[in-house]
């Protein structure tokens, strides 16, 4: 059986992915277990083989939607819940994902009500916990828009039925078996490292010890995205099998026969990646090593590509959601692409050269689908691995694990390596930190479509191929460049001008982009009105509308860089994201109403423009500027002294006979203003951003009579507070048979312009 499937496990891997794949998204997609067919006879294998493959898939197939039904089933509240080892305390909030009594997962939200509450919980080791809940099940909200983080898909990779929102939490005891006990020691081993390890280190120990990573600071870890670093802070192959290797070799040392170190490590190694976290690079790794040893101690013949296929065969049959985790695909994908490049690697003579080949298949075989998932390649990665994965992993790792161990026996001599230790290692980290601001290391390409995705591969797959075969470099090149440049080009190719309204809650922000991207314009970014709170409400890392819904939206549109970024005002929910805006995009030169800029809430953002030498140029009615068919003019404010809302910079946008008005927050009595100054103008506008969100002080009715917009568009956010946009309001545009719309309910609203009008863009 061994030998008849040798180097044939993979045609098996991939027909249980498309029966996943099938089962999850559309029964037709299984014809593509004839291509898998095809290739099997090609390759001249025993008509056996396809047949086995066939019926594989179809039984993956009918097993997966069998389990996916099960899903269907409603559950039943109040009832009571046990919590898995993924749940994190922050703030006020406690999040995670806990299994119902008939096994299936499910996403809990709760918030604490009290600071003993909370402390309660932080004192417990919760994993493998029961809990009686009561609560709401509810579907997860639409993304802001199509490049943002996806709840939904987040559920469909974890399985999970819906986010249950709670609103009793009561502990009900602890499960007493092994799950629980293993949970529980990484529990202590994570509150050991808080306790002796100093602040600084504390992150970077739980992440490369035990794969808690929620701790890591956010600066930090961007920077560790842009060098192409990221995976250091993961458990990888490597990390197990240095772990693998230091504990069978020290179980030699202590005179244990070879055969039972070989069953001890067998039975620790599951262990232990239940203790660092159970990604899918642990398992994968782990998986892999357990199948060689197994093989090995059986004397079977069992080829490395093999035991990954049928550690990969394994994992999806026990997850088969996991085929949707950006992680599992990651480490499935970069180890293929280190297992197939063998014979680039023997070639190698130098052990730079090595690292350079091993940073580089990775790289290559998984660049197109790191650009579909974050829109974005660090090209400095190519380099930083070569000196940062041996760094980490043979002398960081092995430090931090000696410190960790030496802290148990005398916390003298661990504080004494300590004061050595973090003075260097703070070091690296403002080496690391001050490469990070290197510009043009990043390559925002967007995000590739189905179509771009498979052609991007297709370059990939054959550039292997030629590697392989010592093809000469001038061919590769050209045939893993080309497939990028023309992506990264196509967007330079749009001959229509497009307008978009982003949706980020209760905010403005406005991206307008001239064709064949001759000027790109973001008016406003976004932000939160953050509110006094108790310190112990205040979440580690907060959320930020900049970072976490513009910069993915422009990344995910392949922007890297803005001619203008146009803040109307200097009020929190139309700036506060600007400082991340500029942290990760070039930003040309800011326009903003004059004195606005020396607003408190304008104080980061005046101090990240000094920074990055961006120039602040103050606008005021009258300034106007064109490129091709686009003429900007902005209308609004006439004085220089900034009073708040009625001192917006209000931009008209010609394009053709194409009028767009963006008001900011103007209120009544600038309307009013436009109104006595510029009512010609005024006439036939074809979008109007209402003003302040469409409040009740705003779109007054003189305003709204002499625009008379051909569409409408009221920024603010689902269910505010404020109850934006006021009824009132909307009845002014309705008894007009004006149509409207609003981003927290309808989504982003992107619409492409024309010499003549507009029309919606197809999302």
């Amino acid at each position: 059986m061994v030998n008849w499937l040798k180097h044939k496990w993979i045609y098996y891997a991939l027909s249980v992915l498309v029966a996943v794949i099938a089962a999850y998204e559309s029964v037709g997609l299984l014809l593509l277990l004839g291509a898998i067919v095809w290739w099997i006879q090609y390759r001249g294998f025993s008509k056996g083989h396809f047949i086995a493959v066939l019926v594989v898939g179809f039984v993956i197939f009918l097993y997966v939607t069998f389990t996916l039904k099960e899903l269907e089933e409603p559950l039943v509240l109040p009832t009571t819940v046990t919590m898995t080892d993924t749940y994190t305390i922050n703030g006020q909030s406690f999040r995670g994902l806990v299994k119902d009594t008939s096994g299936r997962v499910i996403y809990f939200s709760y918030q604490f009500q009290t600071v003993q509450e909370k402390q309660a919980f932080e004192a417990l080791s919760l994993a493998q916990s029961s809990f009686y809940v009561e609560g709401e099940l509810i579907a997860p909200e639409e993304p802001h828009h199509r490049y943002q983080f996806d709840m939904a898909n987040y559920l469909k990779s974890k399985r999970a039925i819906g986010i249950l929102e709670v609103s009793v939490l009561q502990h009900a005891g602890q499960h007493q078996g092994i799950l629980a006990k293993i949970y529980d020691q990484r529990y202590r081993l994570s509150a050991h490292m808080e306790k002796v390890f100093p602040e600084s280190l504390v992150a970077e120990a739980q992440a490369l010890i035990i794969g808690e990573q929620d701790a890591v600071d956010v600066e930090l870890n961007r920077a560790y995205q842009k060098l192409g670093i990221t995976h250091l802070f993961a458990i990888s192959g490597l990390h197990v099998a240095l772990v693998s290797m230091l504990f069978f070799q020290g179980l030699l040392r202590l005179r244990v026969r070879r055969e039972l170190a070989t069953i001890v490590l067998i039975i620790v190694l599951p262990i232990y990646a239940l203790l660092a976290g159970g990604a899918p690079s642990v398992w994968r790794s782990v998986s892999v090593v357990e199948f060689i040893m197994l093989a090995r101690y059986f004397k079977w013949r069992l080829p490395i590509d093999d035991a990954l296929a049928i550690s990969f065969i394994v994992f999806v049959i026990w997850q088969p959601g996991a085929i949707y985790q950006v992680g599992f695909q990651l480490s499935y994908l970069a180890t293929v692409s280190l297992i197939y490049s063998s014979p680039l690697l023997v070639r190698a003579k130098t052990w730079w050269m090595q690292g350079f080949i091993m940073t580089f298949v990775s790289q290559l075989i998984t660049y197109p689908l790191l650009l579909y998932h974050f829109y974005e390649l660090s090209l400095s990665s190519f380099v930083a691995n070569i000196f940062f994965v041996p760094l980490f992993s043979f002398v960081i790792l092995p430090i931090n694990l000696l410190l960790l161990s030496l802290s148990y026996i005398s916390a003298r001599v661990t504080d004494f390596l300590f004061v050595l230790y973090e003075p260097l290692r703070e070091g690296l980290t403002k080496l690391i930190m001050w490469l990070q601001d290197i510009p043009y290391q990043m390559w925002v390409a967007g995000k590739p479509e189905l179509g771009w995705l498979l052609f991007l591969y297709m370059s990939v797959f054959l550039a292997f191929l030629l590697l392989v075969k010592q093809a000469r470099l001038t061919i590769i090149a050209a045939v893993i460049l080309l497939p990028a440049l023309l992506l990264h080009t196509s967007h330079y190719l749009e001959q229509e001008a497009q307008i978009s309204f982003i949706n980020v809650g209760q905010g403005d922000a406005t991206l307008i982009e001239l064709p064949f991207r001759r000027g790109i314009y973001l008016i406003d970014t976004g932000g939160i009105l953050r509110f006094e709170m108790e310190e112990w409400k205040r979440r580690q890392n907060a959320y930020e509308v900049g970072r976490q819904i513009v910069v993915p939206y422009l990344k995910g549109k392949g922007i890297s860089k803005i001619d203008a970024l146009i803040i109307s005002h200097a009020d929190a929910d139309h700036i506060e994201g600007a400082e991340e805006v500029v942290k990760e995009i070039r930003i040309g030169e800011v326009h903003m109403t004059p004195s606005a800029s020396y607003e408190p809430v304008a104080a980061d953002l005046r101090e990240q423009l000094q920074k990055y030498r961006i120039p602040i140029k103050e606008k005021i009615a009258g300034d106007e500027w064109q490129i091709g068919k686009a003429h900007f003019r902005y209308i609004w404010p006439t004085d220089t002294q900034y009073e708040g809302n009625n001192d917006s910079l209000v931009l008209m946008v010609h394009y053709g006979a194409f009028k767009a008005l963006f008001t900011g927050d103007l209120e009544a009595d600038g309307e009013q203003g436009l109104v006595d100054t510029k009512a010609e103008m005024l006439q036939n506008i074809g979008v109007l951003k209402a003003g302040h969100h469409g409040s009740k002080t705003s779109s007054t009715e003189e305003f709204v009579a002499l625009t008379r917009p051909r569409l409408t568009i009221f920024s603010a956010g689902k269910d505010n507070r404020y109850g934006h946009p006021h009824p009132e309001v909307v009845e002014r545009f309705a008894n007009r048979y004006l149509p409207y719309v609003v981003t927290g309910l309808d989504g982003t609203i992107e619409l492409i312009v024309t010499d003549t009008g507009f029309r919606m863009k197809n999302q």
